[in-house]
Formats: C-alpha cells, structure tokens, sequence
C-alpha cells in the first residue's frame, strides 16, 4: 500500500513556504503522496445546504498548487480529493492535468467527483442537476484527449473536431479516481476509472461487502480488478498505535491500494487531531507513519 496525507490547509494555512514545509517534511518522513481537496466557490451560511457545511474554507487551486509543489519535491505524488470535474470545461481540465502530468513526471492522480454545493455550479455556470451523468462523458474526452493526438468525439454534450491538446501524457493516460458513495459511482469506477477513493466505510464488513461488490463490476466491465485500486481514508483523533497498526493491516488484506491519512476530518468514524500547527500536524504525520510502516 501507499501512503498519503490529505493537506490540513485549514488549519495551517496557505501560503508558499507553509505548503513547501509540509510536503517536504511528509516526503521525507515517507510519505507516498499528498492529497487536496477542491472548491472554487464557498457558500455563505445562509446559502448553505446544511448549517456549517459551506466550502468556504481554504482551498488551492489544485492544479496551481501541484504544480508548485512539483518543483520543491523529488518523489512525492499529488493527487486531487476530489477535484469537482462537472463545475469545469472538460477539456481546459484534461489540458491543465496533462500539463501537471509533464512538470512533476507522472506523479499525478486525478481523483474527481460531482460535488455538492449548488452554488458553485451557478456560479461557474454549470448545471448542477446533470452533473453525475455529465461527469462519465467527461472522462471519456478526457481520455482520448490524452491518448490521441487528435479526437473527433460527437457526445451528448462534448462536441470536438479533429483536435487536441499539446503536451500530452507521457503514458498516454492520466490516472482517475472517482470519489464518493453514490449508486451511480461504483459502475462508473468498474467502466472508467483507475480506482475509488471511499471515505465513508469503517474497518468492518461493510466495507469487504462494497470491496467485493466493486470487484465483480469490474469484472462484468471486462476489466480486471486488480488494476483498480482503492483508496481509504484513515484518522487518528482516537485510538493508539496499535489501533492503526490494526487498521492498515485490514485494509491491506481487504484490498485496499492507498491509505490517505486526514488529520482534520471529522465526520462519521473519523475524529480530527486535537493540535491545529503545523508543529501538531508534522508530529501527527511521523506518529501514524512510524505505527503503519510495516503494512507500506
């Protein structure tokens, strides 16, 4: 398994030499990669979907950030968690990832998802309501976007005319991962993707039932499922070293590719660090790594 952590920009903030410690110091601690997640828009609270849930915390521009973060490290990965692919142009997103792809030398994985905060969506004047159906076309382009020198595609909502972008993927592909639990998204990894980011399953059976359930998809796709990976959020507001030394030892046996240690996430069975420095965060990142190492 690999090993990532998602950035705690909300609680350490911004700004360039912040964001180059933190990377620096989570590579050199081991770390495989970091993860960011993605908003454009935050919603004030009284446009809120739910009280507190807003996006209106700190947030890079991925894309921007990566490419940063590229140049101040050596062999660390960058992925997206998630990225909101329905709220952008598909094919600027392919270019600006096929760009990323080429500056940090493939260390980079798309991770995307359809959002949920409608006020983004107007704002960037996307439709929110299609967003999930939207989203599979727009990986397809993307792909062959990546692939081919030039694509013709005629789509229910993509049209393109012999045309491509330059530079390209070195591998002719950028690696995608969907994010989140709906119906729809487990048949749209077994078709598309490179691997499913889940956040909402504990170590236990459920999780094996869904594991198990992406798999047979997969394979009634006519792909193989061990080219798809899994990625897992872990947490360590609770329990103790061994505790997670137990945790990554059954999500390694039930498949799982990549762990993504949150420190700040703090929904359903995962509970935040009590710190919020960057002192508490880097101690945070050498506590877990030094308890999970082994399973790596």
């Amino acid at each position: 398994m690999q090993l990532g952590a998602l950035l705690p920009l909300g609680d350490i903030g911004g700004d360039p030499a912040t964001v180059r410690e933190y990377a620096q110091t989570a590579e050199a601690i081991g770390y495989g990669f970091v993860e960011a997640p993605d908003h454009v828009l935050g919603a004030s609270e009284a446009s809120a979907p739910e009280p507190g849930r807003t996006g209106a915390g700190l947030y890079h521009d991925p894309f921007v950030l990566f490419g940063y973060l590229a140049g101040c490290t050596n062999r660390l990965g960058f992925s997206t968690g998630v990225l909101i692919l329905p709220q952008r142009q598909t094919v600027l997103v392919a270019k600006q990832a096929a760009s990323l792809d080429v500056l940090c030398g493939g260390r980079f994985r798309l991770g995307i998802g359809v959002g949920w905060n409608e006020v983004e969506f107007t704002g960037l004047n996307e439709n929110f309501h299609n967003r999930g159906r939207r989203s599979e076309e727009q990986v397809q382009v993307m792909q062959r976007l990546w692939a081919e020198p030039h694509v013709t595609f005629k789509g229910k909502w993509h049209t393109i005319e012999d045309a491509g972008i330059n530079p390209r993927p070195a591998s002719g592909k950028v690696p995608v991962w969907f994010g989140g639990h709906h119906e729809r998204t487990l048949p749209r990894v077994a078709k598309l993707g490179d691997g499913w980011m889940p956040n909402a399953y504990p170590p236990d059976q459920s999780a094996l039932d869904i594991f198990g359930q992406l798999r047979r998809l997969t394979e009634e796709a006519g792909r193989n499922p061990a080219k798809v990976g899994v990625e897992v959020w872990v947490s360590m507001g609770t329990g103790t070293e061994a505790d997670w030394g137990k945790e990554a030892r059954f999500w390694k046996a039930a498949g799982a590719s990549h762990l993504c240690l949150t420190t700040t996430f703090n929904r359903r069975h995962h509970k935040r660090i009590p710190g919020h420095t960057m002192s508490d965060h880097l101690a945070a990142l050498r506590r877990y790594h030094s308890a999970v190492a082994d399973q790596l």
